[in-house]
Formats: C-alpha cells, sequence, structure tokens
C-alpha cells in the first residue's frame, strides 16, 4: 500500500532537487528570485507537469537553499573554487553540476541542522540524476572537502 503523503525526507529530497533545477534557471535565464521562487511555488513543487508526478517538497527548505546560494554565491563559489584541481575553475564546470554542488556547499555552510553525511549523500542522489558515476564522484570529492572547511 503507497503512501501518498511523503515523509520528511522524501520531502527534504524533492526540495534539494528542485533547488538545484531553480539554481539553474537562475543561472542561465536570470530569473529574478521572487518571481522564480513564484514559479516553483505554484507550478512545480508537487505538480504534475507532462504526466509526471512531482514529489512534495519542504517548501520553506527549498526557499532556504535557494535563498541562501543567491545571498551567498559569492562566498560558496570562492570556497568550491579552492576545493577544485589545479587547473580547474568553476566556469569549465557543468552549468548543472555547479549548482549541485553550490546547493550542497551552502547547506554545509549554513544548516547545521543538517547532519555532514545526509546533506553530501542527498546531493550525490541529485547528482546521480543528471550525470554517471564518475561525475557523482566528483561531487562527493569537493563536498566531503568543502565540510572539512565548513564543518
Amino acid at each position: 500500500m503507497s503512501n501518498p503523503k511523503p515523509n520528511s525526507k522524501q520531502a527534504r529530497s524533492a526540495a534539494r532537487l528542485a533547488a538545484v533545477q531553480a539554481l539553474y534557471q537562475f543561472e542561465m535565464e536570470g530569473t529574478q528570485q521572487a518571481i522564480l521562487l513564484d514559479e516553483f511555488h505554484r507550478h512545480r513543487l508537487g505538480a504534475e507537469i507532462d504526466e509526471d508526478q512531482y514529489a512534495k517538497a519542504e517548501v520553506a527548505f527549498f526557499d532556504d537553499v535557494v535563498k541562501g546560494v543567491i545571498a551567498r554565491r559569492d562566498e560558496i563559489d570562492e570556497l568550491l573554487s579552492g576545493k577544485l584541481a589545479e587547473g580547474w575553475s568553476l566556469a569549465r564546470l557543468d552549468k548543472t553540476m555547479l549548482q549541485i554542488l553550490r546547493a550542497g556547499a551552502y547547506e554545509l555552510l549554513a544548516r547545521a541542522d543538517v547532519p555532514t553525511g545526509a546533506a553530501i549523500g542527498e546531493y550525490l542522489d541529485v547528482a546521480h540524476a543528471f550525470f554517471d558515476a564518475r561525475e557523482a564522484k566528483f561531487v562527493n570529492g569537493v563536498l566531503d572537502a568543502v565540510a572539512k572547511t565548513a564543518r
């Protein structure tokens, strides 16, 4: 018997995935933050789009990650840049990958209520939704290095 009401872990996972998508849209289109959040609240979080049912997301958590990454982007980018291999820059990263790293780094910096392993593991799951195992290992390595600095 399935339970249509998501549990809090599922709602947080859905919020993280949606936050990465929103941050990608912000990066690519420059959508104003208020408009972006409103669009996701009304049309994406828990909605059915093209016959795909999106999971109910923890809206407050989604908002915090999106607003936090946007507000602290320079700080986050500086931290991430310092964790990349020599010769690599954020500009060389795939735009989706960059948003995954930014969101994960934000949680590690600002969300002490989220255990380190949970934050890293959740963004590994997000990475697996978009990339193969090699890129997921990259996310793991960078976020693990961020965690050692941030926590």
